[in-house]
């Protein structure tokens, strides 16, 4: 299986275009602060499990499993703080919100298959 075709990849990625098109339209100053946080943690989800992805060592990848968690967490957060100071809408953080407790289990089921001995790398999508 490659990488383009983990569903948790996909969706780790669609949701770093969706908040970019977002982003992209605030004023410079919350862009600045704000907006670049957020991008960044968003962007490091799809990029951590790239590469893990890419190191061919279950416990290399197992540990960017990890670090995409995190970015995820870290995406939560700063999608937080942009609701809270009104720069994104109610209905696009809820949209936002849900979409990461998607990933987030997707995101664990990929880590505990890493590296399962009774697991082909071919079969991983039943979990992702």
């Amino acid at each position: 299986m490659r990488l383009e075709e983990l569903r948790v990849y996909q969706l780790s990625m669609e949701l770093g275009e969706r908040v970019w098109q977002i982003v992209i339209e605030w004023e410079y100053f919350s862009k600045d602060t704000v907006g670049k946080q957020l991008i960044k943690a968003v962007d490091s989800v799809a990029a951590n499990l790239s590469e893990g992805y890419g190191r061919y060592h279950y416990k290399e990848s197992r540990h960017f499993g990890y670090y995409s968690r995190g970015s995820l967490f870290e995406t939560k957060t700063w999608l937080t703080k942009s609701y809270n100071r009104e720069l994104i809408k109610e209905e696009d953080y809820k949209v936002f919100i849900k979409d990461i407790d998607r990933i987030g289990v997707k995101l664990n089921n990929y880590i505990k298959s890493i590296g399962n001995t009774n697991q082909l790398m071919e079969d991983q999508e039943e979990y992702i």
